[in-house]
Order: structure tokens, then C-alpha cells, then sequence
């Protein structure tokens, strides 16, 4: 079975993808990719390539997916099959920007705790915003991530490429799946990653927002099965 590297999120652990690693890796060899090495996309990406099999299947969820559009971009021929969840092929807005630094001075002044606690609810299906237990999850990946890591990764994102370009040159089987009300990355930013990709499938799961592997995991492993075995 073709192993699968699965990239987390912006201050994001394993845990992002517990649902999906006891759902795959009973079939075959799973890998969830440290973000912790590297200070922009490219040495993320090449970080993980280092690491990781000859040939493999990879996934990346928002900044995973980033990191997926450079691993993309620097080994094509070691990916055998590509999916994107929650996230968007085009760079920083000025006023994402502009937040993202809000974000770096806060937690750098040692609110990183507090910064997690406010902004993980905003992720999520406004149906799952009370969900202490998603929540927490997340929070939890934060402070294991930890304030230096937060901040490297924000400006990494910051400092991001436009992978819009590089769409059309993707040529293996592709997953695009979002939460339908994915807060971040919305489902026009999801259609707009598929509609490039030649034979891309486009996936729009039901009552989710942007945390998609944890806040509907069956919907989500429903559709990497299938994208597994097509």
C-alpha cells in the first residue's frame, strides 16, 4: 500500500489527524509530517521530503496545504496522489497580513494561550463553536506547538508563494475538500484550487468549518478512502 504523509495546520500536532490515522493506518503506513523544522514554505517542504518515503500519497490541511503546493513544486515526481483540505492556493491579503502580525506580537508578549483560546472557536461550524471538546484539542495542539513555533509558522505563512500558476502542472489524482462553512479558506477558495486541476474531485463536506478532520471525521475519511482507492 502506497504510504500517506499527512501535513497539520498552523500550530497544529498529530492530533489534528488522530481520526484519520486510526481510520488508515491499520492498511497501510501513515505519517504525520513535523512542522517544526524550517523557517519558510520551502524549508518546511524540504524538511518533510527529507524525511519522508521514496513515493507517497500526501495530504495537507490550510497550512499543510501550503506546504503540499512546495512539495509540489520541489518533488512532483514522489507524490502518487495529492489532496488539499481547507486551504486556498493564493498568497496573504494585506489585511491577513496585517492580522497575522497582531498575532505574532501578542504571542511573543506571552498570550499564547490566550490568542488560541480566542481564535480556535472562530474555526469552527458555527454549530461546533461551544464545543469545549474541539476546542480544547486545539489549544492543546497550540501549546505544544508553542509561542516560538507559532510565530515562525505565521511568518511563514505570511511570506507564502501564489500557487495559483503552479495548478494547471498538477497531474495526479487530487482531492479538494473543505467544510461548507469553512470560515478561512471558504468553499469558492476550494472550487477555485479544482477547477484548475486537471481531474481534480471537489468534496464539500456537510455542517463543518475549517477544522474538517476533526470536526466531521467520517465525512472526511469517507472521501480519503475513496481518493485512496481511485
Amino acid at each position: 500500500m502506497t504510504p500517506l504523509v499527512l501535513i497539520p495546520g498552523l500550530a497544529c500536532t498529530a492530533e489534528m489527524f488522530a481520526p484519520q490515522v486510526a481510520a488508515f493506518s491499520p492498511h497501510r503506513p501513515v505519517t504525520i509530517a513535523s512542522t517544526l523544522e524550517g523557517g519558510t514554505m520551502a524549508q518546511m517542504a524540504a524538511a518533510i521530503l527529507r524525511d519522508a518515503p521514496p513515493r507517497f500519497a500526501l495530504g495537507g490541511i490550510s497550512m499543510g496545504g501550503y506546504i503540499a503546493f512546495e512539495i509540489m513544486r520541489q518533488a512532483p515526481e514522489r507524490v502518487e496522489r495529492l489532496t488539499l483540505l481547507d486551504t486556498t492556493a493564493r498568497p496573504d491579503a494585506p489585511e491577513q497580513t496585517q492580522q497575522r502580525q497582531a498575532l505574532i506580537k501578542r504571542v511573543a508578549d506571552g498570550q499564547l494561550e490566550t490568542v488560541m483560546r480566542e481564535i480556535s472557536p472562530r474555526l469552527l461550524h458555527p454549530q461546533h463553536k461551544n464545543n469545549q471538546a474541539l476546542i480544547d484539542i486545539q489549544v492543546r495542539m497550540g501549546l505544544q506547538i508553542g509561542a516560538e513555533g507559532f510565530v515562525r509558522q505565521q511568518k511563514a505563512i505570511i511570506g507564502r508563494a501564489d500557487s495559483r500558476p503552479d495548478l494547471p502542472g498538477i497531474r495526479v489524482p487530487t482531492l479538494v475538500l473543505v467544510g461548507d462553512r469553512d470560515p478561512l479558506t471558504p468553499p469558492i477558495r476550494a472550487r477555485e484550487i479544482a477547477s484548475a486541476l486537471p481531474g481534480a474531485h471537489l468534496v464539500i463536506i456537510p455542517e463543518c468549518g475549517h477544522a474538517s478532520t476533526l470536526e466531521q471525521p467520517e465525512a472526511v475519511n469517507t472521501a480519503l478512502a475513496d481518493w485512496l482507492a481511485a
